[in-house]
C-alpha cells in the first residue's frame, strides 16, 4: 500500500513444509493467511472476506485475531507524505520537541485511536532497552498500542505504573497497561497498590510513608522515560464514562479551569495544575517527577482533545509527541502556528 496509509502485510505466506502440520493444520494456516492478506493488504471488509472464503464472519474475526497473536502480521507506518512532515516539523518547532510523529487517518472523521496506538507501539518497541526504568500512564490509546509492540524479553527492565488503580473496573483499569506491557517484555512491574483517588491528603501521605508505596515513588525518581496520554473534559472522556468521577466533581473541575488530565493531575490550558481538591488526593507519580524524567513521550489525539493536548504539551514539555494529522493541525492552529 502507498500514499502514507498504514502498510500492513502478513508474513510467511508460503505454506508450511510437508510434515510440519497435519492436512487440517495446513488448510487452517492457509485460510488464516488468506484472510489476513485480504483484510490488511487488500482492505476488504470482514463480511466481504467471509463471502469470498465461504466462511462465517465470526470465523474471519477469529482468523484475524489468530494471525496477530501468532505474529504473522507486522504493521509499519509510511510517513512519506508531504503533509505529515509539514505537521511534524511545525509541532517540533512550536513546542521544542525532539521528534513529532503524526499518524495518517483515512478521513477527517475517522477514530484516530488505532492509528495513534499503532505509532505509539512502534515508538515503545524502539525505545525499550535493557537496564531501563520506564513509567506508563493509561488510557484507550495506550491500550490500543499493546497490539503493535514487538514481544521480546528485555533484561533488567523495570516497568512502573504511574497511577493507582480503581476498586471497580469496567473496561479499563489505570494499572492494567503497565502490567500487560511488563508481561510482553518479561519485565518487573511496580504498581501503586492503592486507589487512584483517596479520601484525603492525610490518607495519601500515610499510604506513601507507612504502607510501602514510598518505594515506588522513590523508584520513579530514577526513571529513564515515561509514556503518557492525556484525558479530555468532554462527555466522552474515559474517566467520566466509566464512572471514575461523579458528575458533580467533573463540573467543579471544569469550573476550576481544567481542560484535561495527565494521570489524574488536572491541568488548565497553560499546563498548570488547577486549584481543586482532587489534585491533592490523586495517587500518582508527581508532575515534577514526570517533568524531570529525561525521555518524556506524550501520545494522544482525537475530537475534543485539542485543549487537553495543548495543556499537556505545555505541562510535560515532552521530548516526543505522537498524535494524528487532524489533532496536529488543530493544535498548531490553536497556537497560531498552522503555517
Amino acid at each position: 500500500m502507498s500514499g502514507g496509509a498504514a502498510t500492513t502485510k502478513p508474513t510467511g505466506m508460503a505454506e508450511p513444509a510437508a510434515g510440519d502440520l497435519s492436512a487440517t493444520g495446513r488448510r487452517s494456516a492457509r485460510l488464516r493467511l488468506r484472510a489476513a492478506w485480504m483484510y490488511y493488504v487488500e482492505g476488504m471488509t470482514q463480511s466481504a472476506i467471509a463471502d469470498a472464503l465461504d466462511i462465517g464472519r465470526v470465523t474471519v474475526v477469529r482468523l484475524l485475531a489468530d494471525a496477530r497473536q501468532l505474529n504473522e502480521v507486522k504493521i509499519s507506518l509510511s510517513r512519506e507524505i508531504a503533509e505529515l512532515p509539514r505537521l511534524e516539523m511545525g509541532l517540533q518547532k512550536a513546542f521544542g520537541l525532539r521528534e513529532a510523529v503524526v499518524a495518517p487517518l483515512s478521513g477527517p472523521l475517522a477514530d484516530p485511536t488505532s492509528a495513534i496506538g499503532a505509532a505509539t507501539g512502534q515508538v515503545i518497541s524502539d525505545l525499550i532497552r535493557p537496564d531501563m526504568k520506564i513509567g506508563f500512564g493509561w488510557g484507550r490509546t495506550l491500550m490500543r498500542a499493546l497490539g503493535f509492540i514487538d514481544e521480546k524479553a528485555v533484561s533488567n527492565l523495570q516497568v512502573i505504573s504511574l497511577l493507582g488503580g480503581i476498586t471497580k473496573a469496567r473496561q479499563y483499569n489505570p494499572s492494567e497497561f503497565a502490567w500487560q506491557l511488563s508481561r510482553i517484555f518479561q519485565a518487573d512491574c511496580h504498581l501503586i497498590a492503592a486507589p487512584a483517588i483517596v479520601d484525603s491528603i492525610e490518607t495519601k501521605k500515610a499510604l506513601i510513608e507507612r504502607c510501602g508505596l514510598g518505594t515506588v515513588y522513590n523508584l520513579a525518581r530514577e526513571m529513564d522515560a515515561v509514556v503518557l496520554s492525556v484525558g479530555e473534559m468532554e462527555t466522552e472522556s474515559t474517566s467520566l464514562r466509566f464512572g471514575f468521577f461523579s458528575q458533580a466533581d467533573w463540573a467543579s473541575l471544569i469550573a476550576a479551569g481544567a481542560v484535561g488530565d495527565v494521570v489524574y493531575n488536572f491541568i488548565d490550558i497553560d499546563g498548570r495544575p488547577v486549584d481543586h481538591p482532587v489534585n491533592s488526593r490523586v495517587m500518582s507519580i508527581p508532575i515534577e517527577t514526570l517533568q524531570a524524567t529525561p525521555e518524556r513521550i506524550l501520545t494522544s489525539g482525537g475530537p475534543g482533545k485539542t485543549a487537553a493536548v495543548l495543556g499537556a504539551l505545555r505541562m510535560l514539555r515532552p521530548t516526543v509527541f505522537i498524535t494524528d494529522e487532524v489533532t496536529a493541525a488543530a493544535v498548531l492552529q490553536a497556537v497560531g502556528a498552522e503555517d
